[in-house]
């Protein structure tokens, strides 16, 4: 008889995370690695050295064709056409409402080919959505089963990472990429990341994943390299106020809300898109809610849907929290009505049936030195 997570996806590193004892749990319909050696020291690793993540699990899909620039166009809130070759793009696929199907990254590969990077959760969905929308003169093909993804990152990437290619990594620009060897291997080397830190991205052939892996890991742990989990993963991106989708957005809030104006391109060369009328009624007007940062003052730390109070009233809840183990504080970030969204506004933090006092504070919550 199946067990529950021989039904789970699994990417081509499993059997890795397995013999090197990392603590698997089911993630979005994947059976994906918690953590190896801990999440604060994976955490703490990353901030000063670098780690190692298997995000093989996000979904790839290709567009190409001489429409192929219209249609991101039409479909992506951020302007494609701005994109050089060897550039990516944060962007996201808004819906009528202004909210998103997913957020994504862009990759401008040719002049008339692109590749685009979704949520894992959200592949098929995001799929369904595209090629419903796609027209004649451009080719959409899901690459995601041909693909794993690496994430190499922490201020010492650069330096393990340029021991085992040729490419010229400090030519690389943040949301740049070149395509090339890693280690004999052929790669698109992209210099983006979700943890705040520098780093790499590393697209590779699915039968390749386990070598680069491994030689990956031999090279960088004389560097402080250590592999590194979702658990990591998420602690750090909260740090850095990286939404999480279906935590701190979704199809119920638009980009606006959510903080991501600056992805919303209005310019007249970007045309028409899904959502735009409410999206720019949103940045002239204001929303009627933000996403904001806080950080608990009192004891205790907030998570994902706890609820948030201001005053005697229930606002909301909390849509990502977390002790954060570089900053040594517990901190979240949630919906609040926009005109009680101020730096410095008190909240209180349901944990466990407890008001907890917290403070509406700056964002990120953590950056990296430049």
């Amino acid at each position: 008889m199946a067990t529950a997570t021989d039904l789970l996806h699994k990417t081509p590193l499993n059997a890795v995370h397995r013999e090197s004892g990392a603590k698997m749990v089911p993630f979005g319909g994947w059976d994906m690695p918690l953590e190896y050696s801990g999440l604060i020291a994976e955490h703490l690793a990353v901030r000063r050295a670098a780690g190692l993540f298997d995000v093989s699990h996000m979904g790839e899909f290709e567009v190409a064709g001489e429409g192929a620039l219209s249609f991101l166009q039409r479909v992506t809130a951020n302007n494609v056409a701005r994109l050089v070759v060897g550039q990516a793009q944060y962007s996201a696929l808004p819906l009528p409402n202004g909210a998103p199907v997913d957020d994504v990254i862009v990759y401008r590969r040719a002049s008339d080919r692109y590749l685009l990077v979704v949520n894992a959760g959200n592949i098929d969905k995001d799929w369904s959505w595209l090629q419903s929308q796609a027209p004649e003169g451009c080719t959409l093909e899901n690459r995601s089963q041909d693909y794993a993804l690496l994430a190499l990152q922490g201020p010492a990437a650069a330096e393990i990472l340029q021991g085992s290619t040729g490419l010229d990594l400090p030519g690389i620009a943040y949301y740049h990429f070149a395509e090339g060897d890693v280690a004999g291997h052929p790669v698109i080397l992209s210099r983006t990341g979700y943890t705040g830190e520098d780093g790499f991205e590393i697209f590779v052939a699915a039968e390749r994943a386990e070598a680069l892996w491994r030689r990956l890991i031999e090279s960088g742990k004389d560097k402080g390299l250590v592999p590194a989990g979702l658990g990591a993963r998420d602690t750090l991106r909260l740090e850095a106020r990286m939404c999480l989708y279906g935590n701190d957005m979704d199809e119920t809030t638009t980009l606006i809300e959510a903080g991501l104006g600056w992805i919303v391109s209005l310019e007249g060369a970007k045309g028409d898109f899904n959502g735009r009328a409410v999206l720019e009624a949103q940045k002239k007007n204001g929303p009627p809610r933000k996403l904001v940062g806080f950080e608990v003052v009192g004891r205790g730390i907030a998570r994902h849907g706890y609820p948030i109070s201001l005053g005697e009233a229930e606002v909301g809840a909390v849509t990502s929290g977390s002790f954060a183990p570089f900053l040594q504080k517990s901190i979240g970030l949630c919906y609040l009505p926009a005109a009680s969204s101020a730096v410095g506004t008190d909240l209180q933090v349901d944990i466990r049936g407890r008001p907890v006092p917290a403070r509406v504070v700056p964002t990120p919550f953590y950056k990296r030195g430049r």
